[in-house]
C-alpha cells in the first residue's frame, strides 16, 4: 500500500489553484477585449484570436503535457509549465502590437498545457489511497475550472477598469513565481524511460489550428472559396495523419487503446460540447454587455459574479452530492439541457435591455447547467483509466473541452459576424448577432445533451466516492 502524504491537502490547494489560474487565463481577457481591440488594432472578428491563441495551443498539446508528466516526472512537468506561464504572460503583457500578443498568448497556453495535466497527475498520486478522498479531491478541483473561468471575467474587469488590460496578464506573474515556491508540497515521482511522440503532437496542434483559422476567416473568404476548403482540407488530413502515428508508432502520443476505458469517449463528447456552448457564451454576453448596454470594463465582470458564486455553491456542495444519487449520466446530459434553455433566454436580449432583466436571470439558469454537467462530464472521462494513464486520460478530456471551445467560438463568431456583430454602433445589429450565437451555442448544448442520453451507458458505482464526504478530521485541513 502507498504512503499517505501528510501534506496532501496542502498539496490539494496548490494544484486546485493552479487549475483555477490555467482556466482563468482562458477568461480574464474577457472583458478587457474591447480596450485590447482600440490599442492593439485587431478587428471585431480577428479579436478572439486573443483567446483562441491560447486554447489552440494549450488543447493541441494537452496530450504531449499528458505524456511528459507520466514520463519525465510531474512535479517537474508541473514546474516547467509554471515557468513558461510566466514567460507568456510578459510577453503579453508587453505586446505593442497584435501579433506579438497573439504569440504571448500562445505561449502561455503552452504553459497550460504542461501544468493543467500534471496538476491531474499529482492530485491522482496524492488521493488514490482512498475512493472517497479522492472524490472530495476531484470535486474540489473540478470546482477550481468554472469558477477560475468565470472569476476572471471579473477580475479582468477590475484590473481593465482600474489598472490597465496589461495587468490582466501581469498578475500571473507573482502568482507563478509564489506557486513555483510551494511546489515543495507536492510529491516527486522519478523519471522513467520512453519516448515523446513529437510529430504526433505538431500534426494535431497544426490540424487544430487550420481548423479554427479556415472558420475564423471563411466569413470573409467565403465557405466555398478556394482558399476555406483547402486549408479545412489541410487540417482534416493533418488530424488524420495524428491518428495514423498513434497507430504507427511504438509510443505514441495517445495509445487508442485507452479509448476502451468505459464513458470515455461519451464523456469526452460531452465535455466538447460543453465547452463549444459554455466559451461562446460569456465571450459574447461580455460583449453585449459593454458594446450594447455600454457597461464599462469593471461593470461588466461585476455584473457576471452572481454566476461565479452560483457555480461554486454547486459544485462543492451539491452537485457531488446529486451525483452520488443519481449518477453522471442524467447530470451531465440534464445540465447540457439546462444550459441551452439559459442560452436560449439570453437569446431574447433586446438593444435597451437591463442586467436585472434581462442578464442576470437567464445567466444564473446557464451557469447552473455548466455546474450540473461539468465535474459529472470529468469523472466519468477519468474513473476508469489505470493509475499510469492518468495523465493521458486528463491530457485528454482537458484537449476535447478546449478543442470544444475554441471551434465553437469560431463558429459562433462566424454565425455572429453574419448576423451584424461586426457593426459596432449599431445597436440593433450587434444585438441581432449576439442573439444569433447564443442560439447557435444553445443549439449545441441540446444535441450535447440529448446524445449524451443515447449513447453514454449509466453506471451508478463511478459517482460513489463523489458523493462520499471527507473524513470529519480531513475536513478543517482542507
Amino acid at each position: 500500500m502507498s504512503t499517505v502524504n501528510p501534506r496532501r491537502w496542502w498539496a490539494l490547494v496548490v494544484l486546485a489553484a493552479a487549475q483555477f489560474m490555467v482556466i482563468m487565463d482562458t477568461s480574464i481577457i474577457g472583458v478587457a477585449l474591447p480596450e485590447m481591440q482600440k490599442d492593439l488594432g485587431f478587428s471585431q472578428s480577428e479579436l478572439q484570436w486573443i483567446f483562441n491563441a491560447y486554447v489552440i495551443v494549450f488543447g493541441g498539446l494537452l496530450l504531449l503535457g499528458g505524456r511528459l508528466s507520466d514520463l519525465v516526472g510531474a512535479r517537474r512537468i508541473f514546474v516547467t509549465g509554471w515557468a513558461v506561464m510566466i514567460v507568456g504572460s510578459v510577453v503579453a503583457a508587453a505586446a505593442q502590437t497584435a501579433w506579438v500578443e497573439i504569440v504571448g498568448r500562445a505561449v502561455q497556453g503552452v504553459g497550460g498545457a504542461l501544468i493543467a495535466p500534471s496538476a491531474m497527475t499529482l492530485l491522482m498520486m496524492l488521493f488514490m489511497h482512498d475512493p472517497k478522498e479522492l472524490g472530495k479531491a476531484m470535486a474540489l478541483y473540478g470546482a477550481a475550472a468554472p469558477a477560475g473561468g468565470t472569476a476572471g471575467v471579473f477580475l479582468g474587469g477590475v484590473f481593465t477598469e482600474w489598472m490597465s488590460w496589461q495587468w490582466v496578464f501581469i498578475i500571473y506573474i507573482p502568482i507563478g513565481l509564489a506557486t513555483l515556491a510551494a511546489t515543495r508540497l507536492l510529491p516527486d515521482v522519478a523519471a522513467r524511460r520512453g519516448s515523446v511522440d513529437v510529430l504526433g503532437a505538431v500534426a494535431v496542434t497544426a490540424g487544430l489550428a487550420l481548423a479554427v483559422f479556415a472558420v475564423v476567416r471563411a466569413p470573409e473568404t467565403g465557405w466555398g472559396s478556394t482558399g476555406t476548403v483547402l486549408q479545412l482540407a489541410a487540417a482534416a488530413v493533418l488530424l488524420v495523419l495524428f491518428f495514423v502515428i498513434q497507430k504507427s508508432v511504438r509510443e505514441p502520443l495517445m495509445p487508442l487503446s485507452v479509448w476502451r476505458v468505459p464513458r470515455l469517449g461519451s464523456a469526452n463528447l460531452a465535455m466538447t460540447l460543453l465547452g463549444a456552448a459554455w466559451i461562446p457564451m460569456w465571450y459574447f454576453l461580455n460583449l453585449y454587455l459593454q458594446q450594447v448596454l455600454g457597461y464599462g470594463a469593471f461593470e461588466s465582470g461585476a455584473a457576471l459574479l452572481p454566476m461565479t458564486v452560483l457555480l461554486m455553491i454547486f459544485m462543492t456542495a451539491i452537485t457531488a452530492r446529486l451525483m452520488g444519487r443519481f449518477g453522471a449520466k442524467p447530470l451531465i446530459a440534464g445540465g447540457l439541457l439546462v444550459l441551452a434553455a439559459g442560452l436560449v433566454w439570453l437569446a431574447a436580449v433586446p438593444p435597451t435591455g437591463t442586467f436585472l432583466v434581462d442578464v442576470l436571470p437567464a445567466s444564473l439558469v446557464a451557469a447552473l447547467g455548466m455546474s450540473l454537467a461539468y465535474i459529472p462530464a470529468m469523472i466519468a472521462a477519468m474513473s476508469g483509466a489505470p493509475q499510469e494513464q492518468a495523465g493521458l486520460a486528463s491530457g485528454i478530456v482537458n484537449t476535447t473541452y478546449n478543442v470544444g471551445s475554441a471551434l465553437g467560438l469560431a463558429a459562433l463568431t462566424a454565425v455572429a459576424m453574419s448576423q451584424g456583430a461586426d457593426r459596432l454602433g449599431d445597436l440593433p445589429a450587434l444585438t441581432d448577432g449576439f442573439s444569433a450565437a447564443f442560439i447557435g451555442a444553445a443549439v449545441i448544448a441540446a444535441v450535447g445533451g440529448v446524445v449524451t442520453l443515447l449513447v453514454m451507458k449509466s453506471d451508478t458505482s463511478l459517482a460513489s466516492a463523489a458523493a462520499a464526504p471527507a473524513p470529519q478530521g480531513e475536513k478543517a485541513s482542507v
